[in-house]
Order: structure tokens, then C-alpha cells, then sequence
């Protein structure tokens, strides 16, 4: 992504828009895993619920990447 372009940039940012609100539906998760994480150290699956959100927080910069890298020079 070491180049300037653009077009990509304007075309991902619809689909970015979206991912943003679901990083930030991810974050409310994260923030609820980790509690109920501390709070019952037993429960596994407070983990696993708290990374998925991790993956959706960031959502957004993955996929303008993705739409970067796919416009040719």
C-alpha cells in the first residue's frame, strides 16, 4: 500500500462506513467479554467472544486495504 491511490480509497469507503459500525458493535463486545471475563475466570468462552470482537474492531482498515490493493496503477 506504499502508493497513492485514490479511486480505491473512494470506492472502500461505503463498505468501510458499515465496518466501522460494526467495530464498534465489536468493541461493546470486547468491553463485555472482558469483564465477564475477570469476573468468572472460568468461563472460556468470554476469551473467544472478547477476540472475535478484536477481529471486528478492526474490520475497518482491513477491508480499505483490501480495496486498495485491488485498483491497478
Amino acid at each position: 500500500m506504499g502508493e497513492c491511490r485514490p479511486f480505491g480509497f473512494l470506492i472502500g469507503l461505503p463498505f468501510a462506513f458499515i465496518a466501522l459500525l460494526l467495530s464498534l458493535v465489536g468493541a461493546v463486545i470486547w468491553l463485555l467479554g472482558s469483564v465477564l471475563s475477570c469476573l468468572c475466570p472460568c468461563c472460556v468462552c468470554c476469551a473467544g467472544l472478547a477476540n472475535i470482537a478484536m477481529d471486528l474492531v478492526k474490520l475497518p482498515i482491513t477491508i480499505l486495504r483490501w480495496f486498495i490493493d485491488q485498483i491497478p496503477c
